[in-house]
């Protein structure tokens, strides 16, 4: 199923406004329409369209340098876009900004986290930011730092975590308020296989109970193994969406992607390349 890379039209209705009034479910997780942004001369995310429906665990995929993060970081209200619309389960992010972040949670690229607190005081900080109750926190922390085996550095501070232990105190911060989104950019960069197995154990617990889960990764054999739906994004554009069958069309992920994409070299001039 092809992405669409027009620009927004301020006739086009909501993804609410479109969905049966009875079926709340039709309500895309997010939707986004005629997402556009630019640096300088440099088109980062081409005016795209994208629906991600509830209950779905949705994979993009794309190039380093395709536009994925920019377009997460302006989905979640992050960065501003310079055109289009987004809306997470119908509310507008742009225009009911804290309505919106509440249901979500959110795992950005690069996430910069206050360091200088333990890992216990930064998933508490996190629920009390949301205002949550304090011995709802209380809990909820230490179901987490138990499923994501830190509870041992429970009390060690965030500036001494491995980076994929501070990957994981990042992923319980953004699910300390059990949100109806979640949007993970490389959640799984620089975790442990353990741990990973873990993660994805939490993430399609997640979904069975009704939550959504966008996942950007680089690794295409994880994509298709774990997600539902995929995104296939390269140069600002959306190439190709839809179920991970139709997507794929038969083949594996990774071939439809490098299809798709292209830019695939030949080690053609490496002919010194040799032990013998």
């Amino acid at each position: 199923m092809p992405g669409g890379n027009q620009q927004p039209d301020p006739s086009v209705s909501t993804p609410a406004e479109q969905a049966p009034s009875a079926a709340a479910q039709a309500v895309p997780a997010l939707a986004i329409r005629g997402l556009a942004k630019r640096f300088g001369a440099k088109i980062a995310v081409n005016g795209i369209n994208l629906d991600v429906p509830a209950g779905s665990f949705y994979g993009l995929v794309g190039p380093n340098g395709a536009g994925k993060t920019t377009a997460l970081s302006m989905a979640t209200g992050l960065m501003r876009p310079d055109y289009g619309q987004v809306w997470v389960h119908g509310v507008d992010v742009w225009e009911q900004p804290l309505a919106a972040k509440k249901l979500m949670g959110v795992l950005p690229d690069g996430v910069r986290l206050f360091d200088r607190l333990t890992g216990e005081q930064l998933v508490t900080y996190a629920g009390l930011l949301r205002g949550m109750d304090r011995d709802t926190v209380a809990e909820r922390t230490a179901d987490l730092l138990r499923a994501l085996d830190l509870s041992a550095d429970a009390g060690t501070l965030v500036v001494d975590y491995s980076a994929g232990m501070t990957k994981k105190i990042a992923l319980a911060s953004a699910l300390i308020h059990a949100p109806r989104l979640l949007v993970l950019d490389e959640p799984f960069e620089a975790v442990d296989p353990v741990s990973a197995a873990n993660i994805r154990d939490i993430l399609a617990d997640y979904v069975s109970s009704g939550g959504t889960v966008i996942v950007s990764s680089h690794v295409m054999d994880l994509v298709q193994r774990m997600c539902d739906h995929v995104a296939v994004v390269a140069a600002g554009n959306v190439l190709a969406a839809g179920t991970v069958d139709e997507v794929r069309g038969g083949q594996s992920l990774e071939e439809t992607f490098v299809n798709l994409v292209g830019g695939r070299s030949t080690s053609e001039g490496l002919s010194w390349l040799r032990t013998s």
